[in-house]
């Protein structure tokens, strides 16, 4: 029997978690098989093994836990995948060896499915001497571009969606070149990138004193503090990137401080990890524990938590033993300190069945104590577990009891750790949940708000055509169901109506009682001020946060989707939200454009370094509606070896532009072919193939024209659509399925209608 609370569940579980075999014939007929395979899996290396499978199938049932999505579609599946989410590479050495033997440890990892993060702070700066060979270092830059058509390349291969983390510290000589190289929109796509801040540069900032960038005890250069905090919030308020790690907080407070050094954190920033360190994640479904929602008597069942808790526990420390590891230096750090990720998802949710307001004081204080509770919970079930079957192997019982979480834990947990020890060196953390969210029937998403009560989303069917279906949030729906059609109170509240001190009020709240960290987006309206925007950064510092990351709309992100005026909408919530318009005037044609009998275009010039002669791309471009569209492409070269592929390339999208739509998925296309033989370097980035080099050409002709507004879009269009309703509001488009139903929830673009996630 099917226990889905929402068509989009049973899409999600069928498209991601459902075990089926090669041909696409399922295995897993029920979701109830799909938790009894989880749960037979974790539980093999119990003594008891039959127990433990009906406790932890009971904890996944009617998704009250929720594993991360590596276990949730890979445990019990024989499949050569790794059940962890989460890991920091070894630390990059300084010479052209131990780069890319580097190189070679992230694709294997990512081959398997894991997002990696990586510090490239230990590379020297560009132009430092390169002792021996009579040159100048290309920088650490130059490497990020070799790391990014890696991806790229394990992405074409048919793997999981690769995901990437760059960190840098702000006394690196090329931090500068690192906080703007996303300004060009087609660099670095692979990487979210984040700059270490140390305490002293942040005292430095409010003291406005001078700053020396420093590699290998050699100052390069001496800016002022000040200046270049400055030139970091304003790439973030101009393209959202970087984001801010504070470095030194995170050893201060790590219970391992004592035994390990971070540096770099997984793609979406809520593992901070030592080199190889490796995390899996999951999270407590806390709308689904809520008892008598929306009335007087409204709680939270503690003893049903804490339960839940002690379950979630032992399952998390089972897939260390279960899962499979891309090196064995990642296995052996796991078995080393034996870290999860125990987290929260539907705690916007909860509140408001609570009749709590998300980012008022009370809703702050709730998160508080709902946190410290399953913290609490969480350690005094890894004390029991230690009892059974040992603690991890690097406690030290003084040292750990002095570091991190353990500072605030009261005498109970302190004196139990100090008698038995601990089986879990950390336990908690808040990561993105924004696909097992709407597996789990459309909960809030970790501890971010409600983005939208109710959206419209299409879901193409098997022949073909496309149906809507509205997607409702779960409280939401839990409302209508109890009370119809009687309006939402003032308490519910969505993500475009909070100010960014709300945010940032309730991330403060959260990370007192989690020993990793959060995965969390601070929107920011569109107009909020330059001052305003460096204030947020400045809060979540003052507050006691380990980052800080926000979404402020803009021409180079787009906005975030914004929700069109319906009975649902939040109350204050104006119609009339900015809304985002990709590609200019999009029309999707049946028939071909006629050619007028003249165009207007431009020609370049494309010098690849293995050919002896040039390739000349022509694109002319045709007017509809007042904007200009790519219309044909005409590449010539001398070179005869190229002749038939190019007159077929210049036959094919000739043909798709004169159709008319987002033609924009060309580029994507394109760029996404890489020669066997190697790429070549090209105006100072590395280009996998001739076709890639073209599609680059192409994109920045569409920039140029105004057709895309910085990166390109989907990669498949609606075929079925005539046109689109420009007045509708809409996301970005979806990489994964064409919808434009991207939004950045927890730190990462996802997608709406798939479940898509940059970062997933």
């Amino acid at each position: 029997m099917s226990r889905f609370a929402a068509p989009i569940a049973e899409q999600i579980w069928d498209m991601k978690y459902r075990f089926k075999q090669a041909d696409g014939t399922p295995i897993d007929q029920t979701v109830e098989d799909s938790w009894r395979r989880i749960a037979r899996d974790l539980a093999q290396v119990e003594k008891d093994p039959a127990h433990w499978e009906q406790k932890f199938f009971e904890a996944l049932e009617d998704f009250k836990y929720l594993p991360a999505g590596r276990i949730t579609a890979g445990a019990g599946t024989a499949r050569r995948v790794t059940l962890f989410n989460c890991f920091v590479m070894g630390t990059v050495p300084d010479s052209m060896g131990g780069i890319f033997d580097m190189l070679k440890e992230a694709a294997l990892t990512m081959q398997q499915g894991g997002g990696i993060g990586y510090d490239f702070s230990t590379i020297r700066p560009r132009g430092a001497d390169v002792h021996g060979v009579a040159a100048d270092a290309s920088g650490p830059l130059s490497f990020m571009d070799v790391w990014d058509a890696m991806c790229r390349t394990i992405m074409s291969a048919g793997s999981r969606r690769g995901a990437m983390m760059a960190t840098m510290r702000c006394d690196h000589p090329d931090i500068e070149q690192f906080i703007t190289a996303k300004s060009d929109p087609a660099r670095l796509r692979m990487f979210n990138m984040s700059v270490l801040v140390t305490d002293p540069f942040m005292e430095a900032v409010k003291a406005d004193s001078p700053w020396e960038l420093v590699f290998d005890d050699k100052v390069y250069h001496t800016v002022q503090a000040r200046d270049l905090w400055n030139k970091i919030m304003q790439a973030t308020y101009d393209y959202a990137e970087p984001g801010v790690i504070f470095i030194d907080r995170i050893n201060k407070a790590n219970n391992l401080s004592y035994a390990e050094t971070i540096a770099a954190t997984n793609p979406c920033g809520e593992q901070p990890l030592p080199p190889y360190g490796a995390c899996l994640l999951g999270s407590i479904n806390l709308a689904r524990l809520v008892a008598e929602p929306f009335e007087d008597a409204a709680h939270l069942n503690e003893a049903a938590l804490q339960e839940l808790v002690a379950t979630a526990v032992r399952m998390m420390d089972n897939v260390v033993d279960a899962s499979k590891f891309p090196l064995p230096e990642q296995a052996a750090e796991a078995q080393a300190k034996r870290r999860i990720g125990l987290g929260v998802t539907g705690l916007a949710d909860a509140l408001l069945m609570l009749g709590l307001r998300y980012g008022s004081d009370e809703g702050a204080r709730q998160t508080e104590l709902w946190l410290k509770a399953i913290a609490r919970a969480a350690y005094l079930a890894s004390v029991d577990l230690a009892k059974e079957k040992g603690a991890f192997p690097l406690f030290d019982a003084e040292k750990y009891l002095e570091s991190g979480t353990m500072q605030q834990m009261d005498d109970g947990v302190r004196d139990a750790i100090r008698e038995h020890g601990i089986r879990n060196a950390l336990l908690t953390s808040i990561a993105p949940t924004g696909t097992i969210s709407l597996y789990a029937g459309n909960v809030s998403s970790g501890i971010e708000p409600v983005f939208a009560y109710a959206y419209t989303r299409k879901v193409l069917q098997k022949d073909g055509s496309r149906t809507e279906e509205e997607v409702v949030d779960y409280a939401v729906q839990m409302w209508r169901d109890k009370f119809g059609d009687k309006e939402l109170p003032d308490y519910f509240v969505n993500a475009q109506t909070l100010s960014p001190s709300d945010h940032v009020k309730m991330q403060a709240a959260a990370q007192k009682w989690i020993d990793s960290s959060i995965s969390k987006t601070i929107n920011c309206p569109e107009d909020i001020s330059f001052d305003a925007f460096k204030d947020v950064y400045m809060q979540a510092w003052d507050q006691g946060c380990k980052g800080c990351t926000t979404y402020r709309p803009n021409d180079v992100t787009g906005s975030v989707l914004t929700v069109s005026e319906s009975e649902d909408k939040a109350p204050g919530e104006s119609a009339s939200a900015p809304h985002e318009i990709d590609g200019g005037d999009v029309i999707y044609m049946s028939e071909p454009l006629d050619r007028p009998q003249s165009l207007e275009g431009s020609t370049y010039k494309l010098k690849w370094p293995d050919s002896e002669h040039a390739i000349y791309l022509t694109i002319n471009d045709i007017v509809i509606g007042g904007r200009r569209r790519p219309f044909e492409v005409f590449i010539n070269s001398k070179n005869m070896e190229h002749y038939a592929w190019t007159l077929a390339l210049t036959r094919m999208i000739s043909a798709v532009f004169r159709r008319g739509g987002d033609v924009s998925f060309v580029v994507e296309e394109l760029k996404a072919v890489f020669d066997p033989r190697g790429g070549a370097w090209v105006q100072g980035k590395y280009i996998p193939s001739i076709l890639a080099a073209i599609g680059g050409v192409i994109e920045q002709h569409m920039i140029n024209i105004g057709f895309l507004e910085g990166e390109g879009m989907a990669l498949k269009s609606d075929p079925q659509a005539q046109v689109v309703n420009m007045d509708a509001p809409r996301g970005k488009a979806c990489p994964s399925c064409g919808q434009y139903d991207m939004v950045m929830i927890e730190g990462c673009m996802t997608c709406r209608s798939c479940g898509h996630s940059k970062c997933g």
